[in-house]
């Protein structure tokens, strides 16, 4: 079963290296794929990307915006299956069963960057068959654990899993001024190392990501109702404060709860609803 691998970054470079069989690179600029091609033995060769030829197995590994549109170009290439590795799962899925309704079709999300391989892949089987349970092969001899996932659940889940956590670390990363090492906290340090690893990363795939997912929005508001209630409790600590004065000068306790004490449990509430 020969393979074309249809975006020759770093996710197609990834994939093409651990599949067992001949590998194509198609890609918009064609000296990448070259550059692909060259990286692997003589198994591999580079492609047109408008190609007529026709594949054992079409993989689309392409940004997420352009997941649809590449698989239904190049889906009906395939001659047994098609599957995709562009992080989300119900666009690709639909398009793959529109382009090719008679092929086996499964879409891949490897939970990681390419140079942190091997780790967790999810996996959301639409038709799946012999050809795509070799691709599950491949994908399990080079180390990794597959998760299989309905493909809504999956990418409900990738909004807090990935555009939630990416917008709290990008937004720490910004907020955060350069202090003395050896003044930071095991809090922040753990989160100084998690912003060091995104900002490292790929814009293009982190924007990509908060363009499909979202996130900043929900961590804006949750950052604002955090402010609001630690605002809530200083304002009441001024105003305890008076109370307290008050009392002392007419040598009468003050009766109930201060204000205080209710803004405390207001933050205690936010604080809670975190955990």
């Amino acid at each position: 079963m020969d393979v074309l691998v249809v975006g020759a970054g770093a996710v197609g470079r990834w994939f093409g290296g651990l599949a067992d069989a001949p590998v194509a690179f198609a890609d918009a600029d064609p000296e990448r794929a070259e550059a692909a091609a060259d990286v692997l033995d003589s198994r591999s060769r580079a492609v047109a990307l408008d190609t007529d030829d026709s594949f054992g197995l079409v993989a689309v590994t392409v940004p997420m915006d352009a997941a649809a549109d590449a698989v239904q170009r190049h889906a009906p290439k395939a001659q047994q299956a098609v599957v995709d590795f562009t992080g989300t799962m119900e666009r690709p899925l639909r398009a793959m069963a529109e382009a090719a309704p008679a092929r086996e079709r499964v879409s891949f999300h490897p939970l990681f960057a390419p140079e942190n391989a091997p780790g967790r892949i999810a996996v959301a089987e639409s038709a799946p068959g012999p050809a795509t349970d070799r691709v599950r092969e491949w994908l399990e001899a080079a180390g990794n654990d597959l998760v299989d996932v309905d493909a809504a659940e999956h990418d409900d889940a990738m909004a807090t899993v990935q555009g939630r956590a990416h917008a709290a670390v990008l937004s720490f990363a910004l907020a955060a001024d350069d202090v003395p090492e050896e003044l930071g906290t095991p809090v922040y340090d753990a989160l100084s190392e998690l912003a060091e690893r995104v900002t490292g990363g790929n814009a293009r795939v982190y924007g990509d990501i908060q363009r499909e997912y979202g996130g900043a929005d929900e961590i804006a508001a949750a950052a604002q109702r955090l402010a609001d209630a630690a605002a809530a409790e200083e304002s009441s600590d001024a105003a305890t404060t008076e109370e307290s004065s008050d009392a002392a000068t007419t040598e009468e306790p003050a009766e109930g709860e201060s204000s205080g004490e209710r803004s405390r449990e207001t933050f205690a509430e936010v604080y809670d609803d975190a955990c």
